[in-house]
């Protein structure tokens, strides 16, 4: 298991002085959020993509209408609820973190412990797990769904 320390970890290493400005830093750039790409359209960015969002995960008719595909390398699942909605979310399990198996009759499966969540919402349908799946942030552009 990689130590990847925490803000306060590296707050209390650098000092006052470092910590002014390591927290000025992490503030607000004013935007929602949400990166901002200078690549063109249809022109290659840095990392080989073509000015879309994210690495493209499936196209929208490979998801069924009330299911979901589960993505495990990308640690993703995407439903699609009611036709023309699609929702993202972690497919790992919050109960032990067991990676999600199926998508079947509205519910997100876990293999290890039984625990079913909502296509909808990733709300805990079924313990044993008491917190939802987290949201993956998805994007839809044409025919296309890319993570974000």
């Amino acid at each position: 298991m990689t130590y990847r320390p925490t803000r306060r970890t590296i707050l209390i290493a650098t000092g006052a002085t470092g910590a002014t400005a390591l927290v000025a830093s992490c503030g607000d750039s004013g935007g929602d959020g949400d990166s901002t790409s200078t690549t063109a359209p249809g022109q290659d960015d840095q990392d080989g993509q073509t000015g879309q969002e994210g690495k493209e995960l499936a196209t929208t008719s490979e998801i069924p209408v009330g299911g979901g595909k589960i993505f495990a390398d990308d640690k993703v699942v995407v439903t699609q609820p009611e036709t023309g909605q699609f929702k993202g979310f972690t497919a790992i399990c919050t109960h032990q973190q067991c990676t999600v198996a199926t998508v079947a009759d509205g519910t997100i499966n876990c293999p290890c412990h039984g625990s079913k969540f909502n296509i909808t919402d990733g709300s805990v349908a079924h313990p044993p797990a008491t917190r939802p799946l987290p949201e993956k942030k998805i994007t839809v552009d044409g025919n296309s769904i890319r993570l974000v």
